[in-house]
């Protein structure tokens, strides 16, 4: 049964909404140019968006270290599930000819299956692409994370990574054990100071509270992943709390989940896949995680980007207005509040079965 929501509830998250853009510099530009084919050169310039042009895929700024990436980062989870090789290797090959040059990973993907098959499909082309991993819940101490980061650069056949970051950072007291003496920061500073890493950064899906806790500290974080999407806004949000901060230190945003993980939302009928893309793609971001397990996937992804253009304050608050009687109690963002999406190893350390 859907709750009921009082009307004026779902005013004020709209209201809220229409601040935060306007805080963020989109609603101004809105207003001024009066529809989204001038708005996208606006966003050009007061945005990570750069170089939207039709048939391509748009390149934003990877927030202070130079990097231009591309708007649609090639996620390795769902990737690296694909069984056979050579049809993965052959989906990543077509990301890259079609213009995408950001792709993500982690240490525990597929039980290393997603680097391991990415270092084989990266030989040749490594100089094409912004490469990322993570170091996972087992390396919250320097020791281990600087193992992991050995064990990643063998697994992907570089000797370098663009982005490193700290996956899952998801339980209270992740960041007091990040941050300790021979914690996880101290490994970032470390490999960046080996050369074997070039830019660092953080990612997690539970609450902003958790992700401002890290951003507390006076750390040189170059990027930081968070759930965004249509439903984020009305639920323990990161659109609201998390991404103005990271705008205002230059800290690159990187954007995961915009289909809420398991695509529930898109299989009822509740939003489409283009309209639940291309909202998060309207938010200063610098990149939007997609996980791309097929070739059906990749094309709908990529005919998404090539004809973005920003959503207008009016078709954001419209669409969070029409799925906020689904939004409020977090039933599509179960990552939020429940353990279940959490990485086996982290329920370990934390008591949770």
């Amino acid at each position: 049964m859907t709750p009921r929501t009082p009307v004026n509830r779902i005013w004020s998250l709209m209201l809220g909404r229409r601040q935060l853009l306007k805080g963020l510099g989109v609603a101004g530009s809105l207003m001024a140019l009066g529809g989204p084919g001038r708005l996208a050169e606006a966003l050009a310039a007061d945005s990570p968006a750069t170089g939207i042009s039709p048939g391509e895929i748009p390149r934003r700024a990877l927030g202070k270290t130079g990097v231009q990436v591309s708007a649609l980062c090639f996620g390795g989870a769902h990737w690296g599930r694909i069984q056979d090789d050579g049809e993965a290797i052959r989906l990543l090959h077509a990301a890259i000819d079609a213009g995408v040059n950001f792709f993500d990973n982690a240490w525990e993907y597929n039980g290393g299956r997603s680097e391991e098959l990415m270092g084989k499909a990266l030989q040749g082309k490594r100089q094409q692409v912004v490469l990322m991993t993570k170091v996972c819940s087992h390396g919250r101490d320097k020791k281990v994370a600087l193992q992991q980061l050995d064990e990643s650069l063998r697994r992907l056949k570089t000797d370098y990574l663009d982005l490193w970051q700290i996956h899952e950072v998801v339980y209270e007291d992740d960041p007091d054990r990040h941050f300790a003496p021979n914690g996880a920061t101290e490994a970032l500073l470390e490999a960046k100071r080996q050369g074997k890493v070039r830019f660092i950064g953080f990612t997690g899906h539970k609450h902003p509270s958790i992700h401002l806790k890290m951003l507390s500290h006076d750390f040189p974080f170059d990027a930081c992943q968070m759930p965004l999407n249509v439903f984020d806004g009305t639920y323990r949000s990161f659109e609201r709390e998390v991404l103005p901060v990271l705008n205002q230190r230059g800290i690159a945003p990187l954007g995961m989940k915009s289909l809420t993980g398991n695509a529930e939302p898109i299989k009822q009928g509740i939003v489409q896949p283009e309209e639940a893309i291309r909202y998060v793609l309207s938010l200063p971001i610098a990149s939007l995680v997609s996980g791309i397990d097929s070739p059906q996937v990749l094309k709908q992804n990529l005919d998404i980007a090539r004809r973005f253009t920003p959503m207008t304050v009016a078709e954001m608050e419209g669409l969070c207005a029409r799925v906020a009687m689904f939004a409020l109690d977090g039933r599509y963002e179960l990552f939020k509040s429940t353990n279940r999406y959490d990485g086996p190893i982290g329920r370990q350390q934390h008591g949770i079965s």
